[in-house]
């Protein structure tokens, strides 16, 4: 399926996969689009909703700038999946399994009490000490490795239908990249104002010159938090192995698919070198594995990409919120939502009201989600999820 939309109003067009975009996500839409500095157009995923200054599940090319809005505050929030050798496991194993993970990783906005092993941790071009924030919150950081951290954060164990039992973990950089984020969006807003940008600051989409000693300082800052994500779902999905070795015996795991959907990086696009920012988004190179989650109660898919130019060669993320979250606790149904799991045999992380901002009705129906993509990716695995943690 092509393009859903192309909406020809701003100064530059906007290219969505989606065809109901919610009035805030398409105001900031059209902020971006008219930028001075943005390469081609704007691209919206299937799974778009509103964020802090640029829309989540956009994707946006510019010229010589960076937007720290644009990333967002998760950096390199991403996910990891790992097929096991395994074709079954019983809810009793299943049970067994999640209670260890749950001694092992910190859930929510616990750390660990002791410093993870600091040879897991990034290894940095230049040194730790000259990066803002990331010299300063280093130590904290190596408390924080390995841990899930909250939200929309989860680690399933799923069944997929290539006849195997999969595991899968969504996390990011944790404080690191919230601290990293917050502190050059900030830098970068007063400079705009210093330097009298017409942007306006309602717009949220401060930026920094790529080649400024403040635009490099943040390129390098970013890209130490997306590889700590890495790490961070790495040593989380190590504990989740060993978890299900404790209590099923002998099993063995293919290497870990893992992809990021908050980051900007250089690429080059329509013939010309451009910072690609993918917030909520994920990289969908032809031929490149990646992930697409569904909620706590529908499947996910493994995808392959096709490289669609158009789409700044990305797809969705996951299905995409359609609920705030107070909106979800305020509106959703407990036992309605509790029945949907509870029928599909999914061992489930919704044990109260408050827990409704994660539940199946908050978000998007991932199946259409995925449909209206297929020109972006192609569907390899679907997995239903068996068992499920929520940060």
């Amino acid at each position: 399926m092509p393009v859903k939309k192309v909406i020809t109003s701003e100064k530059q067009p906007i290219k969505a996969w989606i065809d109901n975009i919610e009035a805030g996500a398409l105001a900031q839409a059209q902020n971006l689009a008219n930028l001075p500095f943005i390469h081609r157009h704007v691209a919206l995923m299937p799974d778009t909703h509103q964020g802090y200054g640029m829309p989540i599940g956009g994707v946006i090319a510019t010229t010589d700038m960076v937007i720290p809005n644009a990333v967002g505050v998760d950096i390199g929030c991403g996910m990891g999946a790992v097929q096991t050798s395994l074709s079954e496991i019983t809810p009793e194993k299943l049970r067994q399994t999640m209670a260890v993970v749950r001694k092992k990783i910190p859930l929510g906005f616990k750390h660990h009490r002791r410093p993870q092993d600091e040879r897991l941790m990034p290894k940095s071009p230049v040194p730790v000490s000259q990066l803002p924030v990331i010299s300063e919150e280093y130590r904290n950081a190596l408390y924080q490795l390995g841990t899930l951290g909250g939200g929309n954060h989860f680690i399933e164990i799923q069944k997929g239908n290539d006849g195997h039992i999969w595991l899968m973990v969504h996390s990011g950089s944790r404080n690191l990249g919230y601290k990293v984020a917050n502190y050059f969006n900030r830098l970068a807003a007063r400079l705009n104002l210093e330097q009298g940008s017409r942007v306006p600051p309602n717009w949220q989409l401060a930026y920094l010159a790529v080649d400024s000693p403040m635009g490099r300082s943040y390129m390098q800052a970013m890209q130490y938090c997306v590889e700590f994500a890495y790490a961070n779902r790495d040593l989380m999905m190590t504990r989740l192995k060993e978890s299900l070795q404790e209590v099923i015996g002998p099993v063995t795991f293919a290497p870990m698919i893992n992809i990021a959907h908050n980051y900007a990086a250089l690429e080059e696009h329509y013939g010309k070198k451009v910072i690609v920012h993918r917030k909520g988004a994920t990289r969908a190179l032809a031929g490149e594995i990646g992930i697409i989650p569904g909620s706590q109660g529908t499947p996910s898919y493994l995808v392959r990409g096709l490289g669609n130019p158009e789409s700044f060669h990305s797809c969705s993320h996951g299905a995409g919120r359609k609920m705030g979250r107070k909106q979800a606790q305020r509106q959703l149904n407990l036992e309605e939502e509790k029945k949907r799991l509870d029928e599909q045999g999914i061992i489930h992380a919704i044990r109260s009201r408050g827990d409704l901002d994660e539940a199946a009705g908050a978000y998007k129906e991932i199946d259409r989600v995925i449909s209206d993509q297929l020109d972006l990716v192609e569907v390899l695995v679907e997995l239903h999820p068996l068992a499920v943690i929520k940060g």
